[in-house]
This record gives structure tokens, C-alpha cells and sequence, in this order.
């Protein structure tokens, strides 16, 4: 079996398992309780389902680069306007529009440190979302690509330094 490590990826403490759940729970909650409460009946939302991505690196591996603020942020933010400016300049061809959207959004996110893997995703339903996504154009930039993002490192921020076994950021910029 050449290649691969024996035994496959280390198991986690049940207390590292508890503060994952909790911190994936408040975060995930917040956002869908701030979008019930305050943006139920308006063109705007702030779920996204790359945010449920972005739980699993902020609550399940918070020391991860890809998890840091900087990535979180700067991903989803740069890749929602990669994401619809690829829907409004190529429409046309919507198979072509969600190529440039994920493929740019990959070598922006590269170029400007901020790998986020979510960030992919936000590029993506920027293309394939519905008609009220579309409808968003670059404000889909603000809310919900940054805001929604921005409720989880709030969160993140809380959750994440309570165990003495945690701690978030690990760096900023």
C-alpha cells in the first residue's frame, strides 16, 4: 500500500468533538436567526451554504491556515465578486461563467493569501444561484458573502478561546 500513512488521520478528544458541535450550533444558529428575523420578506439573505464549509474549518480545525480570519473573510469577499462578475459578464454560457467563477476565485484567493475552500463554493452559487441571488449583483458581495462570514468569526472568536485547548486566530493578516 504505498502512499499511505497506516492507521489513517489521528482521532480527536471527545472535548474537542463538544466544542466543534458548540461552536458549529452558535455560529450556523446566529446566521439563520439573524436571516429569519431581519431579512425574512426582503430580496436579501444571509445563509449561505458554504458557510456550513466554513463552520467545519472555524469549529473543526481552528488552527488551520484556511481558518484564519484573514481567509475566512477574504476568501468569501473576493470570491463573491469573482462569483458575480463571472455570472454578469458570461450568462450566456452558464457552464463557462461557473469554470472562470471557481477556477478565478482559486488563483485570487492564492494570490492574495487568503485560500478559504468555501470561497469556491460562495464563487459557485454566485453562478448557479436562483434568480434572487442574481438579483443581489454585487451587493451578493456584502450580504451575504462578508456579513454572514463575519458572524461566524464573531463567534469563532468567543467559542473558540473558551477551552484552554483552543485557541483562535491563530494570526490576523
Amino acid at each position: 500500500m504505498g502512499g499511505t500513512t497506516p492507521g489513517g488521520p489521528p482521532r480527536v478528544g471527545r472535548e474537542e468533538v463538544i466544542w466543534s458541535w458548540i461552536g458549529a450550533f452558535i455560529g450556523i444558529g446566529a446566521v439563520g436567526w439573524l436571516d429569519q428575523h431581519f431579512l425574512t420578506g426582503t430580496d436579501l439573505t444571509l445563509m449561505l451554504g458554504s458557510l456550513g464549509a466554513s463552520a467545519v474549518l472555524l469549529f473543526g480545525t481552528p488552527r488551520s491556515p484556511l481558518a484564519q480570519p484573514r481567509n475566512l473573510i477574504g476568501g468569501h469577499a473576493l470570491s463573491a465578486l469573482v462569483g458575480v462578475a463571472s455570472w454578469q459578464l458570461l450568462q450566456a454560457e452558464p457552464w463557462l461563467a461557473q469554470a472562470v467563477a471557481v477556477a478565478t476565485a482559486i488563483a485570487l484567493m492564492h494570490l492574495t493569501r487568503t485560500l478559504h475552500p468555501p470561497g469556491g463554493a460562495t464563487a459557485l452559487i454566485a453562478v448557479i444561484g436562483s434568480a434572487q441571488i442574481h438579483a443581489l449583483g454585487f451587493l451578493y458581495v456584502l450580504i451575504p458573502a462578508t456579513l454572514g462570514p463575519l458572524i461566524l468569526l464573531v463567534v469563532a472568536l468567543v467559542v473558540n478561546n473558551i477551552p484552554r485547548t483552543r485557541r483562535y486566530p491563530e494570526f490576523w493578516y
